[in-house]
C-alpha cells in the first residue's frame, strides 16, 4: 500500500478530515513558511488526532533546528516522527529519539547513483532507528513547498533500493502517473491539495482516492 502524507495541517478540523479521508501522515510545519504554526497549535492537532482513535500518524516538520529544540517540541507536541527538511547531516540525525523522515533534494542534473551512495550512507548510520528518505525538488534557498516536480525517472531506482516518500509538485492529477513511474513507498503533497493557499478538503480526499486505486 502506498503510504499518504498530508503536509501543512494547520487545524485541528483540517487533520481530522484528511484522516477521514485515509491520510497515514499529517505533516505540521514548524520551520518558516505560510503553513508554519506554533507548537500549543500542533499539540492540540496532534491530541484531537490520537483522541479520535485514527490510524494516522503525526510529523513534525523541521528545518536547520538544534537537536535538542526539536526534541523538546516533538515531546511537549506528542509527535510521531520528526521530518528533517533543511541540511541537516546525517549524525544529526542520531541525536534524535523518535523515527527520522530524512529529505534529500535532487535536480535534473543529479544522477540516481550518487543519491543511492548517499542514502546508503545514511542507513548504514541509522541502525536499527527508524527512519523513511523523503525525496523532494530541489529548488535554490526553498527547503519545500514549492509546487514543482523533478525528473521522476531519477527517482526510479531509489525507489527500489530505500523506503522513499515522493514529493513536489503532486497533485491529484498527477500522482497516478508518479506512482506507476517510482513505485514509492509514499507520496507527501502539501500545496496541491489547497485552493488560494488554504487545505482543500475535496482535493485532499481526492488526492488520497487516486493513491488508493493505484494500488489496486
Amino acid at each position: 500500500m502506498t503510504r499518504v502524507k498530508i503536509c501543512g495541517i494547520a487545524t485541528e478540523e483540517q487533520a481530522l478530515a484528511a484522516a477521514q479521508a485515509g491520510a497515514d501522515f499529517i505533516g505540521l510545519v514548524f520551520a518558516p513558511s505560510p503553513r508554519q504554526i506554533t507548537p500549543a497549535r500542533a499539540k492540540k492537532i496532534a491530541a484531537a488526532l490520537k483522541a479520535s482513535g485514527a490510524a494516522v500518524e503525526t510529523v513534525g516538520v523541521f528545518v536547520n533546528t538544534p537537536a535538542a529544540k526539536v526534541s523538546k517540541i516533538a515531546a511537549g507536541c506528542g509527535l510521531d516522527w520528526v521530518q528533517l527538511s533543511g541540511d541537516e547531516p546525517w549524525g544529526y540525525c542520531r541525536e534524535l529519539a523518535r523515527p527520522v523522515i530524512k529529505v534529500i533534494r535532487i535536480s535534473r542534473s543529479c544522477g540516481s547513483e550518487p543519491v543511492c551512495r548517499d542514502l546508503a550512507y545514511g542507513q548504514k548510520l541509522f541502525g536499527r532507528q527508524r527512519h523513511i528518505f523523503l525525496i523532494d525538488s530541489s529548488v535554490a534557498s526553498k527547503y519545500g513547498g514549492t509546487g514543482r516536480t523533478f525528473d521522476w525517472d531519477l527517482a526510479r531506482p531509489i525507489a527500489v533500493r530505500f523506503p522513499v516518500i515522493i514529493a513536489g509538485g503532486l497533485r491529484p492529477a498527477n500522482v497516478a502517473a508518479a506512482i506507476e513511474i517510482i513505485s514509492p513507498w509514499g507520496v507527501d503533497v502539501s500545496s496541491g491539495v489547497e485552493t488560494k493557499g488554504v487545505k482543500d478538503i475535496i482535493k485532499i480526499q481526492k488526492f488520497i482516492q487516486t493513491v488508493r486505486q493505484c494500488d489496486g
